[in-house]
């Protein structure tokens, strides 16, 4: 098969951060019909338990480590671990992020600093802590997951924009940086998402009218709907295979097209 329509991820070893639940744990498990080996991470040993009960339930063959991200020493124990474990990292996705709705003159300083903390420096340093190995292997992956917030401000998530606005940055200096060493640097930018977090947004109310956010939101999307996580699963395995060699430092917006619609006419 020729590499420009290779979409296999056979024998590659994948590490997920935050990869328990939710959009990492999507990703992860198409990383794993796609012929990866996976292994992810969570903050907690509860979280990875239960991950490791939910990719065995799947048939997936995955291994789990409880690890702090922002933490450059237990990072690289990680990704050491996982060498001598598993295989050198050939795919590594920076999922496991926060966001702080707080609006921007009543969030602290210091809450300010674990949201950049979690969604940016922790990018940085898994990254760091992957890309030797890549560059001895001659290829490596390294997908970011931003957000629509990488593009567009929005009331009460200062901290969260700021970080993912810089993770769009970090993406495409980890391009320029590492492009000559054949890896690959590319975030994906996912909109709305039907998840259980994002449930109450989207219950009928008293009265039988949808929940004024879940209007909002179906009103600003030219989907006319929320996404479901399972749609960020192909250009994730896109971005992670060989078919995407010559994509470096994009971000791929999986939004229903919300950034490119100015909105409905009142």
């Amino acid at each position: 098969m020729s590499d420009y329509l290779n979409f296999s991820l056979e024998g590659k070893v994948a590490l997920v951060t935050g990869a328990s639940y939710g959009i990492g744990y999507a990703i992860a498990s198409a990383f794993a019909k796609s012929g990866a080996k996976i292994v992810f991470c969570d903050i907690k040993q509860e979280f990875v338990d239960k991950g490791l009960a939910s990719y065995e339930a799947d048939g997936i063959d995955a291994k789990g480590y409880v690890c702090d991200v922002t933490n450059e020493e237990m990072v690289q124990d990680m990704v050491a671990k996982i060498e001598s474990e598993v295989g050198v990292v050939d795919i590594l996705v920076n999922n496991a992020g926060i966001i702080k709705r707080i609006p921007m003159c009543d969030m602290t300083a210091a809450e300010f600093r674990q949201v950049i903390d979690v969604d940016l420096n922790a990018p940085f340093i898994v990254a760091k802590a992957v890309i030797p190995s890549m560059i001895k292997k001659g290829h490596g992956k390294i997908i970011n997951i931003c957000s629509m917030m990488s593009e567009l401000g929005r009331e009460t998530v200062s901290a969260y924009a700021a970080a993912k606005g810089g993770l769009k940055m970090l993406t495409r200096n980890i391009c320029a940086e590492y492009g000559a060493y054949n890896i690959q640097c590319n975030g994906i930018g996912p909109g709305y998402i039907a998840t259980p977090q994002t449930a109450p947004l989207r219950e009928k109310q008293p009265d039988g009218s949808r929940h004024p956010f879940d209007q909002f939101i179906c009103g600003r999307t030219p989907a006319g709907r929320w996404l479901d996580a399972k749609e960020l699963t192909g250009p994730a395995v896109f971005l992670a295979s060989d078919a995407s060699n010559a994509v470096n430092g994009h971000i791929l917006y999986v939004d229903g097209g919300i950034l490119a619609y100015i909105g409905k006419q009142p």
